[in-house]
């Protein structure tokens, strides 16, 4: 029987690929005065087992690359990426994932809970996984480790309980009963801190940008409601 050790993965959130030769444009963010209405009546939020995960798996694999953008290259690398990180973490145990849908797929969030030992923890240092472990008290964390939504939801009203990323991950902590969220995302990956951080992450230590991020990940964390 083969063994699957599997080792920390850090957060899996579209990026934005603008197609080649086609201009990049950074979208205006609506005034508060401007804001559209909550959508909230208009997305149901719901969980999938792993049979249906499987089931819904090339679906799901559609949406990431959709909403990373690019050329049919860029789409094609980040969706094969993409559903090999799935698999990965679907095989973990007390995996979760959370689908929004209208008439159709709008979105989605993942992840795992960990206690106090395992092999997500290889890479950390005992400070960050003892200040990690204190902040979850006797509680338990859950591993956020992917949310997928539409470039609006990144850009606009990030900061509404309404907005369909946080409803999502506060969803996922609920669900679980975790008393701290946390995830990790690529140290060189600025924008994916910035994004994260709008909808209500901190860092696990100080909440302030260290000038060089220790180790290949930066470590987040969330608070249950937020």
């Amino acid at each position: 029987m083969t063994a699957h050790v599997l080792l920390p993965t850090t957060l899996a959130l579209p990026a934005f690929r603008p197609a080649r030769g086609g201009p990049h444009t950074r979208m205006p963010r609506p005034s508060k005065a401007g804001r559209r209405p909550s959508p909230q009546v208009a997305e149901r939020v719901r969980p999938l087992t792993r049979g249906q995960v499987a089931d819904r798996l090339q679906e799901l694999g559609d949406l990431y690359a959709e909403t990373s953008g690019g050329d049919p290259w860029a789409w094609n690398q980040a969706r094969a990426a993409f559903l090999r990180h799935l698999a990965a973490d679907a095989r973990r145990p007390g995996f979760s994932l959370l689908i929004a849908e209208t008439t159709a797929l709008t979105g989605y969030a993942y992840g795992f809970p960990v206690g106090g030992t395992g092999p997500w923890w290889a890479g950390f240092d005992g400070h960050a996984r003892g200040s990690l472990l204190r902040r979850a008290a006797s509680g338990r964390l859950f591993v956020v480790s992917g949310i997928v939504v539409a470039p609006g939801v990144r850009r606009e009203c990030q900061d509404q309980v309404w907005n369909l990323a946080r409803r999502l991950q506060r969803r996922l902590l609920a669900d679980d009963g975790a008393a701290l969220g946390v995830t990790l995302v690529d140290a060189r990956d600025d924008r994916t801190v910035e994004t994260m951080r709008s909808w209500g992450w901190r860092y696990a230590g100080a909440d302030t940008l260290p000038a060089v991020p220790p180790g290949p990940f930066r470590v987040l964390v969330l608070t249950p409601g937020t």
